[in-house]
């Protein structure tokens, strides 16, 4: 390991990987020596982002997938687990923000949907990825929450839920690997950041008044690379 290359040698696997956080954190753990394995929807997009990891000196490989669909997750950890043994650090930064609506005007199939991607699949990754976060020196998973998972807003009762399980599971993940692996869990709030889940919610809002993802991205690599007790929260700015 050198000090401009604190990941090298290491695996790390970011969701929601083709825009905002996501794409920056890639980036940031590309550029630190990690070979990163980059998923989201969006295939065109993750091009670009493996393209900017390229660019700089680093590495990454694609995986195209929609965290929802059935047996899209463990064909993902089947197909990482078949080139590598290892996974050093895990960020679980994909999530759905759905439609701000009063509680009693919810709509339960798109709250379904967000419950879907933002708890369920988040579980489910977990599953499939735990053994080998376990074989890592020092595995490491990083959620990517919001301050409305604690601290309830009005019309934001469907999204805050689901942040709300998400991190419970976490945290619940975090107790029952502590004392058997080397395994840390963190959960990390990236407050008001320029994203596009940012502009849907505030539309009127200017993009330039709100931190960079890049920043958030910092903060998550410092986390990959000096580590983190176990059930670590942050908030970044």
């Amino acid at each position: 390991m050198t000090t401009d290359k604190p990941l090298a040698g290491q695996l790390a696997l970011v969701t929601g990987a083709s825009r905002g956080i996501g794409a920056a954190t890639a980036r940031a753990l590309g550029a630190a020596g990690a070979h990163v394995v980059i998923t989201a929807r969006t295939g065109n997009a993750l091009e670009d982002v493996e393209q900017a990891i390229f660019d700089a000196g680093g590495s990454a490989t694609i995986a195209p997938l929609d965290l929802t669909e059935t047996d899209s997750i463990a064909k993902l950890a089947a197909a990482v687990g078949e080139r590598w043994k290892a996974l050093d650090v895990l960020v679980l930064n994909a999530a759905m923000l759905g439609s701000l609506a009063a509680v009693p005007a919810i709509d339960p199939k798109e709250f379904a949907r967000v419950l879907t991607l933002n708890v369920s699949a988040q579980a489910a990754m977990l599953a499939a990825f735990d053994a080998m976060l376990r074989r890592a020196a020092a595995g490491k998973v990083i959620g990517v929450t919001s301050s409305v998972g604690r601290e309830p807003r009005a019309y934001w009762g469907a999204y805050g839920a689901s942040k709300a399980a998400f991190e419970t599971l976490l945290g619940a993940y975090g107790d029952e690997v502590e004392a058997i692996s080397k395994t840390r869990v963190a959960v990390l709030d990236p407050g008001a950041t320029r994203t596009t889940m940012r502009a849907r919610a505030y539309p009127g809002e200017d993009p330039a008044s709100v931190k960079p993802p890049e920043t958030v991205a910092e903060a998550i690599l410092r986390l990959s690379v000096d580590g983190f007790p176990v059930n670590h929260r942050e908030r970044v700015g």
